[in-house]
């Protein structure tokens, strides 16, 4: 039977792939920075402290998009995501999404994901309760609340 003999990497050298000592990705953060941290989000409780309709609760991030949890009535302006899709999520009440070729009725506990670039207004019957997520639009300044 034959050993598989390892040659140790070179002095100064690149180490192999499968070493625990591998340097990170030029342009990361540093091995000190440490994650945010890990909660969890009872929605039941975030939507008790919604303000008004329309006013967006952040509730995390996600792929450095927010995720905010929004009351909304009404028939939201027309918008699209040149960045990034946009995510509706109804956790109360139902949610029509309009796109310029079709229509999308959400029901409680179904979701629609719109793809970057594709035009959609949220219209919201009565009062929605919905989990979303969406890139800022071009122009939006940070910690406004998203435009659906």
């Amino acid at each position: 039977m034959s050993t598989i003999l390892r040659t140790p990497p070179l002095a100064g050298g690149r180490p192999p792939r499968w070493d625990s000592r591998r340097r990170a990705p030029s342009g990361s953060a540093p091995a000190s920075a440490s994650p945010p941290p890990v909660e969890k989000v009872n929605l039941a409780l975030a939507s008790t402290d919604l303000p008004a309709p329309g006013i967006a609760r952040p509730v995390g991030t996600l792929h450095g998009q927010p995720v905010h949890l929004v009351r909304l009535t009404g028939t939201g302006p027309w918008c699209q995501h040149a960045t990034g899709d946009a995510l509706f999520f109804v956790t109360r009440g139902t949610l029509r999404v309009e796109l310029r070729e079709r229509t999308v009725d959400l029901e409680e506990g179904e979701l629609l994901i719109v793809p970057r670039g594709v035009e959609h207004r949220p219209v919201a019957p009565g009062e929605a309760l919905v989990l979303m997520s969406a890139p800022p639009l071009d122009g939006e300044a940070a910690g406004q609340s998203p435009a659906p």
